[in-house]
């Protein structure tokens, strides 16, 4: 009983936490209703364990938490691969504003005259 009311308080926080920050986040529709189901799911196994070892026996699996470990497992590799494409698309907008600020505030040679005539006098 007191491990229900530990696991339920975490899904409370969790919601909270995310009601908090509904229209500040860049959040999209899918990922938000991916997050309810994901906690009302939550909330409905730590509720109701024997209807988890029912589903994990439909499914194949020997146990209920055997079931939740599975699909915890696919679920941290999907925002481990969402968090790194992010990761990889923030370096790319890193790389051309760098390249950007760059070519804007390249200095010209301190000559009047172009480099190909700079370069194309002998020196004595």
């Amino acid at each position: 009983m007191l491990i229900q009311i530990v696991l339920l308080s975490a899904v409370a926080v969790l919601l909270a936490v995310f009601a908090r920050n509904w229209n500040t986040t860049r959040t999209r529709a899918w990922k938000r209703i991916a997050f309810l189901a994901f906690c009302v799911l939550n909330a409905y196994a730590v509720l109701r364990p024997a209807d988890t070892t029912r589903a994990a026996h439909l499914l194949g699996v020997g146990r209920g938490t055997d079931l939740v470990l599975y699909l915890l497992v696919v679920t941290v590799t999907l925002l481990a691969l969402n968090t790194y494409l992010r990761f990889l698309a923030v370096e790319r907008r890193l790389t051309e504003l760098a390249r950007d600020m760059a070519l804007r505030t390249a200095h010209r040679p301190p000559s009047d005259r172009p480099l190909a005539a700079v370069e194309g006098e002998r020196t004595p």
